[in-house]
């Protein structure tokens, strides 16, 4: 551990922001992962950047994490600092048809205040389990609609930590796919443009697709969501399914018999497990099929 990255985090955010081997497992909505060498929760853009900033300096590796739905710790843990922009990051307003929000509030808390505000377009992504921030950098998208289709453009901060403001058609939105990865860059905020609704009839849309989310996917266990990205011309749980791997376990990861595009944790799986699994299931559809299948889930950690 170095004292002086150290003492730099707790001078900058306070130690009360500041976390040592802190489990991932806490902090992902697959309930799995080693721990976290570091654990900074930033308050603003301003910390955010003198993080990042003596990170570079320290020559030490970060990590930026939303609230952990699309992601699967490695067992080992994460030899980096983690920085969370979640909910001392999530501030936002809605001003007619626009709504204003910082990277770290959640998707269904938003969708339950534009709702309010009697605006639609928001729908399709009030029920994904996950940030603002992560949504946009992945293109998130639901029963037909992307981040894409009413994101007005987005904040960024860079590596270096100059802000950068980028139009939707600078971001190169495309299937679970944006620029932000592409070119390390950070979501720190968005302005989505929406239209005006009727508040009953947002309300009737919102409660259909969470029944259609419950009564399909696996909502009772532990996962990162879809499991695999939808290859081109396929789905990706029909291939599964198919292939006869609805059920499938390695230790406690399966492949949901409810939904088999979704790998879950029936109690205490390890990310082995699920690497394993998501290795196994790979090899069984192209063996049978002759389609790759990609992990939508990001890998991360110490190997």
């Amino acid at each position: 551990m170095s004292q002086n990255l150290l003492n730099e985090l707790y001078r900058i955010v306070g130690e009360e922001n500041v976390k040592l081997d802190e489990p991932m497992s806490k902090h992902t909505t697959f309930r799995i992962g080693g721990p976290a060498a570091y654990f900074v929760t930033p308050m603003d853009t301003e910390e955010l950047s003198q993080v990042v900033a003596l990170c570079r300096a320290e020559k030490m590796p970060f990590f930026v994490l939303g609230h952990g739905s699309n992601i699967l710790v490695r067992d080992k843990g994460m030899s980096a600092v983690v920085i969370q922009l979640y909910k001392n990051y999530s501030d936002f307003s809605i001003k007619g048809e626009r709504v204003i929000a910082k990277a770290g509030v959640m998707l269904n808390r938003l969708g339950q205040e534009i709702r309010d505000a009697g605006l639609t377009g928001f729908e399709f992504a009030a029920g994904i389990p996950g940030t603002l921030g992560g949504a946009i950098m992945m293109n998130a998208g639901a029963y037909g609609g992307e981040m894409k289709d009413i994101v007005e453009s987005v904040s960024l901060m860079d590596y270096d930590g100059n802000l950068i403001e980028k139009s939707v058609s600078e971001m190169d939105f495309s299937y679970r796919h944006s620029i932000v990865e592409d070119e390390e860059l950070i979501v720190i905020g968005a302005s989505l443009k929406l239209k005006k609704g009727d508040v009953k009839a947002i309300n009737d849309r919102m409660q259909e697709l969470a029944i259609a989310r419950k009564t399909k996917q696996p909502l009772e266990y532990p996962s990162a969501g879809s499991t695999f990205k939808r290859p081109e011309g396929y789905y990706a749980g029909k291939l599964i399914m198919d292939t006869g791997l609805a059920g499938y376990s390695v230790g406690d990861a399966q492949v949901s018999e409810k939904h088999c595009g979704f790998v879950i944790n029936k109690g205490h799986a390890s990310a082995q497990d699920v690497i394993t699994l998501i290795n196994d299931v790979k090899k069984k559809v192209f063996d049978k099929y002759s389609v790759e299948l990609s992990p939508e889930v990001k890998i991360v950690g110490d190997e």
